[in-house]
């Protein structure tokens, strides 16, 4: 599987510590990491992990930071197709801190809001994109709406080509309003919103929520999937992997199956400590 995957990448800085800081607090952490981050970047990791193709449409420039993000993509397998390769402006950096007992993070990042000297060129289009394309062309797409430019291109390329587009609706944007209709499957949690009607004419919803059950509806029914029981140690971009391995298989006529899968992948992430000491673990889930 050839996948195109348009949206964020940053740099995370993570730390490990016993507990998470109070306001005003200094606490020592445990362990560090830096590693690129970002929705689409996770999801693009884990399908390169998977053993898929991954292809990662953004806008990273050539800061030192920049360097830092695709230095560690290119040793994931993930091939970054860079709108923007001679922006000097530094990519946005995510303050990560994990708490050691439990796995839960906390996260403060720009996100691509504060990046005023990279910013994608509105004329970015599906034409555009098909010149920048290698040669084959994707078999899937996924696009985070966090540069909308890149993700109207990416999805309205989809269309014209009839690839399977899936949205990773972490927050309601307003690029949201042009791209559900372009979708193939919009996921999101429990905890989105969304004006009234807007994932109506969507063929298939599905909807996590953590450690319960998977909500699903599309063309074949509804229904709902377990997800697996595990002792989590990290779960930072828990959901961007689920979204990875969600689009790992996308096309494929069993919603209930493909959900089964993701989440047997998301389950085994949080299982590792570290932003890729999952890697491996994951791949084996494919005989990789």
């Amino acid at each position: 599987m050839r996948v195109l995957l348009a949206g964020l990448c940053t740099v995370d800085l993570v730390q490990r510590v016993e507990h998470l800081p109070r306001p005003g607090q200094k606490v020592q952490s445990d362990g560090m990491a830096l590693a690129a981050g970002g929705p689409a970047t996770n999801a693009a990791v884990t399908v390169a992990a998977l053993g898929g193709q991954a292809l990662l449409l953004t806008a990273l420039g050539r800061h030192p930071l920049a360097e830092l993000a695709r230095t560690d993509l290119a040793g994931c397998g993930v091939t970054v197709l860079d709108c923007l390769p001679e922006s000097d402006a530094p990519p946005a950096l995510s303050a990560v801190t994990v708490r050691d007992g439990d796995g839960e993070r906390t996260v403060v990042s720009p996100n691509s809001a504060a990046r005023p000297g990279a910013q994608v060129p509105p004329d970015f289009d599906a034409a555009t994109l098909a010149a920048w394309l290698p040669e084959p062309a994707p078999d899937a797409v996924l696009v985070d709406g966090h540069h909308p430019a890149l993700a109207l291109a990416a999805a309205g390329w989809a269309r014209a080509h009839d690839r399977p587009v899936v949205v990773d609706a972490g927050s309601w944007r307003p690029v949201f309003a042009d791209l559900f209709p372009l979708a193939d499957v919009v996921a999101c949690s429990a905890q989105f919103t969304a004006p009234a009607g807007a994932l109506d004419a969507v063929p298939t919803v599905i909807t996590t929520a953590g450690p319960d059950p998977v909500r699903w509806r599309g063309p074949g029914g509804a229904g709902e999937v377990a997800v697996p029981t595990v002792a989590a140690r990290d779960t930072l971009g828990a959901g961007d992997v689920w979204h990875g391995a969600l689009v790992s298989r996308a096309g494929e006529p069993d919603t209930a199956a493909v959900i089964e899968f993701a989440n047997a992948v998301a389950a085994e992430r949080v299982r590792h400590v570290g932003p890729r000491s999952w890697l491996g673990p994951v791949g084996a889930l494919t005989g990789r």
